[in-house]
């Protein structure tokens, strides 16, 4: 399974196990599980943890603490941000950008906008997975093996697709 069939899961405001919603500073568990159709993740409280941690089999999972989610600021008419370009790109899924991914990734980990969560190792790649430190949410970025003689070429990349955005890259059909 490509990690194409994987989209950005948000954070849940409730327990999947006991329905129970979660307060502001709750510390929940985030489980994701990989079976036949995909990744599928679970956010739990500390007391259903506490009962699953045994028996449960997850791919991987962390513990972190809720945040309520904050009133949504109105979006200013701006060239494309990182954390958005980075989003446009994991649902395109497209391999000619999986650099690009890569460093986008780096560049909101330094920024703390995305937490490295987790490394888990298939048998064909390395896979990173991020949890965003505002929404929770889950992206899972696959390790491309950048060598240093392969960066500037994407860091130039990078720069052209932020500054004109995905458009400007896309080849003429």
């Amino acid at each position: 399974m490509m990690l194409a069939e994987w989209e950005i899961k948000a954070r849940s405001h409730a327990c999947a196990h006991t329905q129970i919603p979660f307060n502001d500073g709750d510390t929940i568990w985030t489980l994701l599980f990989r079976d036949k159709q995909g990744f599928r993740r679970e956010d739990i409280s500390d007391d259903a943890w506490n009962q699953l941690k045994e028996s449960a089999q997850p791919f991987s999972f962390w513990k972190s603490k809720y945040q309520a989610p904050p009133s949504a600021p109105p979006e200013p008419l701006q060239k494309e941000s990182v954390e958005a370009l980075l989003r446009r790109l994991l649902e395109e899924d497209r391999p000619e950008y999986l650099n690009t991914r890569y460093v986008l990734a780096a560049m909101l980990e330094r920024k703390k906008i995305l937490k490295p969560v987790d490394v888990r190792e298939t048998d064909s790649e390395k896979i990173l997975v991020y949890e965003h430190a505002r929404s929770g949410e889950a992206f899972l970025i696959i390790d491309p093996g950048l060598r240093l003689d392969q960066l500037d070429t994407v860091q130039d990349e990078v720069a052209v697709l932020l500054a004109n955005g995905l458009a400007a890259q896309q080849p003429e059909q």
